[in-house]
């Protein structure tokens, strides 16, 4: 069972806030495929479905984003879910707005989120897709930026990383972390190439 988790804060305050594009991206999923959020068992909304004989669960934790390890940890026991079947999707203040990178482990790059995940799973041996909001904050003023919304200008480009990733999670689904990461080469060479 394939199972994708986006993270963010729960609560209409912070839908379109930077830290929440784990939720948007999901959320875009849920919309594009007709499903809709339900309560879980835990702390996390959650909808399952099929694409293409492949079953999948799409969660959204409920914990607000510096606990989500917790949410995380349930989802897994609840659905005894292997960390080689889990997708999880974040911000990423590291990287310029809309730029994707796909990472199979590793540390939390500053993310509380992230660092919440590894903790309570004890493991940074799981998929994620790191989804860039940009850095344009003075120094201390990174909470806050997180938390606003993505500026006007910024949504063109957003919607498209944002059926971007909605796209490379149905590779996901369908064929596992080796089909997802063969569409995000290609997909970045086509584009490397378009520019030249």
């Amino acid at each position: 069972m394939k199972t994708i988790i986006g993270l963010g804060n729960p609560g209409k305050r912070y839908q379109l806030t930077r830290h929440n594009i784990g939720f948007i991206i999901v959320d875009a999923f849920a919309q594009k495929h007709n499903l809709e959020f339900s309560p879980g068992k835990g702390d996390y909304y959650f909808v399952g479905s099929v694409l293409d004989t492949s079953h999948f669960n799409l969660y959204k934790p409920t914990t607000y984003m510096n606990l989500s390890g917790i949410a995380v940890k349930q989802i897994i026991e609840n659905d005894n879910v292997e960390l080689d079947k889990i997708l999880i999707i974040s911000d990423d203040i590291n990287l310029d707005t809309g730029k994707i990178r796909i990472r199979e482990s590793g540390g939390d790059g500053g993310h509380n989120g992230l660092s919440s995940v590894i903790y309570h799973l004890n493991s940074d041996e799981f998929l994620r897709l790191r989804f860039g909001v940009g850095n344009d904050f003075e120094e201390g003023k990174m909470p806050d930026y997180v938390l606003q919304n993505f500026y006007e200008n910024e949504w063109e480009i957003i919607r498209l990383k944002v059926n971007f990733s909605v796209s490379l999670i149905e590779q996901f689904i369908i064929g596992g972390k080796q089909l997802m990461l063969n569409y995000f080469s290609k997909e970045q060479i086509k584009n490397k190439n378009s520019k030249l």
